[in-house]
Parts: structure tokens; C-alpha cells; sequence
């Protein structure tokens, strides 16, 4: 009668390939071999599950295929067989498996351990088994991507509070410094353009600009102005050659220009008059300005380190205090000749840097400065580093005008915050 192959249980004789699909004891299908073939089935999953014992066909064939076999309801064994009106009362009565005891029956045992090694061994690894492999490492790739993007520092919306405000102009705030951050070199100077003045040195320069901060201080100007005023003052020096008894006029006649521009209530000429002591005619003064305002073909909209330094304060989340800070550290740098190699971007970053080093004590730059600035930590060190001496020298010297303007409880007594010594001690180690 065929059965099970007696050496190789997984195995089904083809004699009776359907023999594990029939059930009862009824006509050439009895009750005895119905078992066996059961237990055939859980003989073939174990076999898949585990290493084989010896290699076997079994093993090579595909489950579609074995499917194929065992679920084919008209086997070309019994074609000849003809279908009697018992046979199919018989067959009626036969207790039929549902589908997904089928299912089931072919499906590996969870609760088995599936040893890939020995299938790469025997060089036959079943589909489900490099199924689960490729799934398991698809597992392991998205946590490992998942753990970098917790680790690393998320960038801030900073303008997400402003979406209502017409006047942050949110929709094109991005566009409009990144026009600024291109249009910068426009308003830079060369850090050597004093070789070319033969009457006047940076020496006489940082005197002038010395003196213009207590004077916008005095008027109580607005900030803008400030920062404006000293670039019109070094473009103009970079290609006009002046002596020394006019300085003092183009220093006036810069910060006439840019309160135009920046100011709502402009100071009278007079008034600057006055408080240049009365060395220059009021003549003097609008024939100046006209010489500045054509040497420089009219050209006094330029990103100044304010116009940036506004932005970069916003991602930074800074406070008044930071603020005021930022704020004393860069103006520090107006008066420093040397600190025309930097561009007005790299001033304004630097200068919040320093102050978060300073409040802080230690090294302070996050994700969101660093992407609004476009500035790495290392790439404002040696900028930062100068504006800390700076800071330490402040108070000494005879250009103190910007440290007596920050000791007031006007400026928050920025200027008497201890400087950020571990920068430079860093870079003299």
C-alpha cells in the first residue's frame, strides 16, 4: 500500500499523493494512514526548521510545488476511476480541511529556531528564511538611523512665533539675508587701505570713531545709524585721500548722511557744528557731504554687522542681557583697525559667540546658530579670541569711550562683566 518513505519520513510515496488531505476511514483512505500523513506534515516542518539529516529532493522543492501536489483535487492517478453515485456519496461525507488548517499545517513552527547557518551550509536556504534575514536588517538600519537623528540637535524654527506678524516678513525673511550675506562684500573694505593715506593713520582713525560713539550716545541715535555712519566713513577714506584737519569732518558729515537715512528726526547741521567744537563752517559740512555722497555714487544701503547681528541674536534666543553684551563686544570692534578683515556677518556671529562664552564660562554654539549664521564654532574662534583681549583692555588705553558707554545702568553694565579668559588660555595652551 503506498505510504511514507520509511528512510525519509518528509517525504510522500508519489502512490497516494493526496494521502495527507484525506481524513476517515472510509473506502481506500483509512484512518491509520490519515495519521501517518499527518504526522508526515509536521515531519516536513521540522525538517525545514531544523538542518536536514542527509540531503534529500524534499529540501530542493519549493512550497508552491509541494502545495501544487497536495492540494491538486484531481490527481492524474485516479483519472480512470469513474465517479459512481456511492464514490460521491462517500466523498461527500468525507470530513474535508479547511483552508487554514492547509495554511497552517505548512507554515515553520514559531516557536522552533530557524539555524541559517546550516542551510548556508548545505547551500540551500529557503525564500522565508532570507525573507526574515533582509526584514531583520531593515529592522536594525531604521534604529540605526533613528538613534542618529535623536542624537543629533534639532534646528529651531525661530520665525514659527512671527507667522502672523506682517512686519517679520516670514514668507521671505530667508531670501532677504541671504541677499544680504551676498551683497556684503559690496560694502567691505580692504584692512589695508591706509597705505594709501599719507596725511592720516588707523591710529587717527580709532580716535575718530572713538569720539563718534559718545556723540551718537549723546544724541541718542538709533543703533543703525552708528554702524552705517563708520562704514560710510572707512568707504569713503579706502578712495579718497584726506588730511588730517578734514577727518574730523568726514566724521561728521558720515553721521549727517546716515541719520537721513536711518533716522526719523534728523540733527540739524548746526548742531553737529556744535559739537565738533566749531571747526567747520556749515559750507564746509554740505561740501563734504556732497563729495561723500558722489564718491560713493549714492550707495548707502549695505548690510552693516547690525543688520545681521539682529538676525543671528533671534536664533541665539538671547535675552537683553546677551543682548547688551553682543552688542559692547562689537562695538569694541568698530574702533579696532584690524577688525576690517572680518566681514560684517562674521563680526555680528562672533560677537554673540563671545558673549555666550562669556555669560556662560564655557563654550556656547548650538545647531540653529550655526545654520542661521552659516558659521561653524571653529571658524569664528580667531575672531572671538580678538574681541575677548578687547574686552580685557577696555577699560585701559585712552579710546575708553565704549567701555564708559557700557557701564551704564542704560547698557546693563555690560562692560564690568568678566571677560572670557578661558579663550585665550585655550589658545596658549
Amino acid at each position: 500500500m503506498a505510504g511514507l518513505d520509511e528512510n525519509n519520513p518528509g517525504v510522500i510515496c508519489p502512490e497516494n499523493p493526496q494521502g495527507s488531505l484525506r481524513g476517515g476511514g472510509v473506502g481506500k483512505y483509512p484512518t491509520a494512514t490519515t495519521g501517518l500523513n499527518r504526522r508526515a506534515l509536521s515531519n516536513i516542518n521540522r525538517n525545514i526548521i531544523g538542518a536536514p539529516p542527509y540531503p534529500c529532493a524534499v529540501y530542493k522543492r519549493g512550497l508552491s510545488e509541494r502545495n501544487a501536489a497536495i492540494c491538486d483535487k484531481n490527481p492524474p492517478i485516479h483519472a480512470h476511476r469513474p465517479i459512481t453515485r456511492k464514490f460521491a456519496a462517500q466523498k461527500a461525507n468525507m470530513q474535508q480541511p479547511k483552508p487554514e488548517e492547509i495554511k497552517n499545517s505548512l507554515l515553520p513552527e514559531v516557536s522552533a529556531v530557524i539555524d541559517v547557518e546550516d542551510y548556508k551550509a548545505a547551500g540551500d536556504v529557503p525564500m522565508f528564511v532570507q525573507h526574515t534575514e533582509a526584514m531583520l536588517e531593515e529592522i536594525y538600519r531604521m534604529e540605526e538611523v533613528e538613534m542618529e537623528d535623536v542624537v543629533e540637535e534639532p534646528v529651531m524654527d525661530i520665525d514659527s512665533c512671527d507667522k502672523k506678524n506682517p512686519l517679520a516678513v516670514v514668507e521671505y525673511i530667508d531670501d532677504l539675508y541671504d541677499f544680504y550675506k551676498k551683497a556684503e562684500a559690496s560694502g567691505c573694505v580692504s584692512s589695508s587701505y591706509m597705505l594709501q593715506q599719507f596725511d592720516i593713520n588707523e591710529r587717527m582713525r580709532g580716535i575718530l570713531i572713538d569720539w563718534l560713539i559718545e556723540v551718537h550716545y549723546k544724541f541718542e541715535l538709533m543703533e543703525e545709524t552708528l554702524y552705517l555712519t563708520i562704514n560710510l566713513i572707512d568707504r569713503f577714506l579706502a578712495v579718497q585721500p584726506v588730511v588730517r584737519k578734514k577727518l574730523q569732518l568726514v566724521g561728521v558729515t558720515a553721521m549727517l548722511l546716515a541719520c537721513k537715512y536711518e533716522e526719523v528726526s534728523v540733527p540739524v547741521v548746526e548742531d553737529l557744528i556744535m559739537i565738533s567744537d566749531k571747526a567747520y563752517s556749515r559750507k564746509e559740512v554740505l561740501e563734504m557731504e556732497k563729495l561723500m555722497i558722489n564718491t560713493l555714487q549714492f550707495n548707502l544701503s549695505v548690510p552693516t554687522p547690525y543688520v545681521f547681528m539682529r538676525r543671528f541674536l533671534k536664533a541665539a534666543q538671547a535675552d537683553k542681557k546677551l543682548e547688551l553684551l553682543s552688542l559692547f563686544m562689537i562695538e569694541l570692534c568698530l574702533v579696532e583697525y584690524e577688525m576690517l578683515k572680518f566681514p560684517p556677518s562674521l563680526l555680528a556671529a562672533a560677537a554673540i559667540y563671545t558673549a555666550q562664552c562669556t555669560l556662560s564660562g564655557s563654550r556656547q554654539w548650538n545647531k540653529t546658530s550655526e545654520w542661521h549664521t552659516n558659521y561653524s564654532e571653529g571658524q569664528l574662534l580667531e575672531c572671538s579670541r580678538m574681541m575677548a583681549t578687547y574686552h580685557q583692555n577696555a577699560a585701559t588705553g585712552k579710546l575708553t569711550g565704549v567701555h564708559r558707554k557700557y557701564c551704564t545702568s542704560k547698557f546693563g553694565y555690560a562692560a564690568k562683566i568678566q571677560p572670557a579668559n578661558f579663550l585665550l588660555e585655550e589658545a596658549q595652551a
